[in-house]
């Protein structure tokens, strides 16, 4: 790692821990609105191919300088760099981490021991993408199935959803990823064998739940009677001997400083280029490329990912908030709490620094959400009345991709209202009707939900939590607590067989018993 000094080790953590104890924590939007008719404009900005306003957050003048010192002093800038560099800053893999360089243009200059990487991401490229073109211009495939998992299904599914308004028409998307065979029988019932395109996403091609599945969909296959597996079924994979024995013949293939959940730009974005073709998938790498740059090159106090990131680290750490809920309004972003959970989970729940020690303070908060109108009529009597203050998350769209009249001017409307209406609040003496407001909140505004936008806005996240988890002086490119439970499924399933419990706990060996 990079990083010179832990946050908590920084002068400038001092600093604000007596800077929220002076009056941080009874912080009050209300009376700061009152008192700076330009709050407004002085904590929002816009970045690349999006707006955010920051203006309703427990946070003033004094609280950014200080959070801006605490990065420079634990030396977020060259942790940055470091990464764009190509250092192996994922040092418990012993790994670069580059998936910034995969929306990175041919052209782009690139650091020279960069260069054969680059040249390497956009041969994949150009393969995929004429891949794709070729599949969506065969009018006989009809229905596409991606099987993957984890970063090989949350980035795909939910990037297709969004930009549904871009998919070719007579083209249809599934995504499979649970080893629950009820979720691929579901799929399965409505597919014809003939006009179907399977996608096997799984970098080593043993992944247990996709080869699972993969399996399942190859049997089905052929027991309808069809045989030629190699049209049928193309893999995301680097494993190509494997998969060429499972009967694929084509494969895209990806590096090992991709992570999973920064996969959506390499081959494992293939569902999505299939969906929007060849140049809807280039403008998606053209907007995250623009703000990569943007996180780059902006100065710390006009960075938008930084501000977010140091945001998350004076919520999470002073006024000790432990979740954060996204509420997109708009229906196509049904996915991207989902995505966000494990953008952000994954790569920062984390409970050591990288050196390996301890940590005395949280890191990840939750993440959790719906689409905004929806959670409106579920968990958002917690957000106004609960007990415990939230951080909400609002993203808009300015311009409809329907005609549908009157629709969007409600939902703008109730976007905007219940922004205010959480800072606000309102006074009842009797107590039920009493919304005590103050209750932050950050609302971006794309002007369409464009290719475009959708990139710039993954990115952003991508390098809000890139900042938290530097400051936090974490990993945050590695995952090893998804590994001791699938190594303990290995045991236990052919128990469920056998029904042998010896070395079990008594409550495993009781559930066993029970499910068998």
């Amino acid at each position: 790692m990079t990083m010179k000094t832990r946050c908590d080790r920084t002068v400038a953590w001092g600093r604000l821990q007596a800077h929220y104890d002076a009056g941080g924590r009874d912080f009050d939007l209300r009376q700061a609105f009152a008192a700076d008719p330009q709050r407004f404009g002085a904590f929002s900005q816009s970045a690349p191919h999006l707006f955010a306003d920051l203006s309703k957050n427990l946070i003033d003048a004094k609280t950014e300088e200080l959070l801006l010192a605490l990065a420079q002093e634990a030396g977020l800038e060259a942790h940055r760099d470091a990464m764009f560099a190509g250092a192996h800053i994922n040092a418990t893999e012993d790994r670069a981490v580059l998936h910034t360089l995969l929306r990175s243009p041919a052209s782009a200059p690139a650091p020279e021991q960069l260069a054969g990487a680059l040249a390497d991401v956009h041969a994949t490229l150009a393969a995929m993408l004429a891949y794709a073109e070729a599949v969506r211009a065969d009018h006989t495939i009809t229905d596409v199935v991606n099987i993957g998992i984890g970063g090989s299904d949350l980035g795909p599914q939910m990037a297709v959803r969004a930009l549904d308004q871009f998919v070719a028409p007579g083209k249809r998307f599934h995504f499979v990823s649970n080893v629950d065979g009820h979720e691929l029988a579901r799929v399965l019932r409505d597919l014809a064998p003939e006009h179907t395109l399977f996608l096997v996403a799984s970098k080593t091609f043993t992944t247990a739940e996709t080869m699972a599945n993969a399996q399942s969909a190859k049997r089905w296959f052929e027991q309808s009677g069809s045989v030629d597996i190699a049209r049928h079924f193309a893999a995301l994979t680097t494993n190509v001997e494997a998969a060429r024995a499972f009967g694929i013949e084509t494969t895209f293939g990806f590096w090992d400083w991709v992570g999973g959940r920064y996969s959506l730009w390499s081959a494992i974005g293939l569902p999505i280029a299939l969906a929007i073709g060849a140049d809807g998938f280039r403008r998606l790498l053209a907007g995250a490329h623009a703000m990569d740059e943007h996180f780059r090159t902006a100065p710390l106090a006009q960075n938008l990912p930084v501000r977010l990131g140091l945001l998350d680290v004076w919520y999470r750490n002073f006024h000790r908030f432990a979740s954060r809920s996204i509420a997109p309004y708009h229906s196509a972003l049904q996915r991207l709490p989902a995505y966000l959970q494990q953008l952000e989970m994954e790569s920062n729940g984390k409970r050591v620094d990288a050196g390996g020690q301890a940590l005395p303070f949280g890191t990840s908060p939750v993440l959790w959400g719906e689409p905004g109108t929806n959670g409106q009529h579920a968990y958002f009597q917690m957000l106004h009345q609960g007990t415990d203050v939230i951080p909400l998350e609002f993203i808009a769209v300015r311009d409809a991709a329907h005609e549908l009249e009157g629709h969007h001017p409600k939902l703008l409307a109730n976007a905007l209202a219940q922004a205010q209406a959480l800072m606000v609040g309102q006074r009842d003496e009797g107590g039920h009707r009493n919304f005590p407001g103050n209750r932050p909140s950050s609302f971006f505004v794309f002007d369409q939900l464009a290719p475009e936008a959708l990139g710039a806005f993954l990115a952003l996240y991508e390098h809000r939590v890139f900042t938290s988890g530097a400051l936090w002086g974490i990993n945050s490119f590695d995952q090893w607590g998804v590994e001791l439970g699938k190594v303990l499924a290995r045991d236990i399933e052919p128990r469920l067989a056998s029904g042998d419990t010896q070395g079990l706990d008594a409550s495993t060996a009781g559930l066993l018993a029970r499910l068998r």
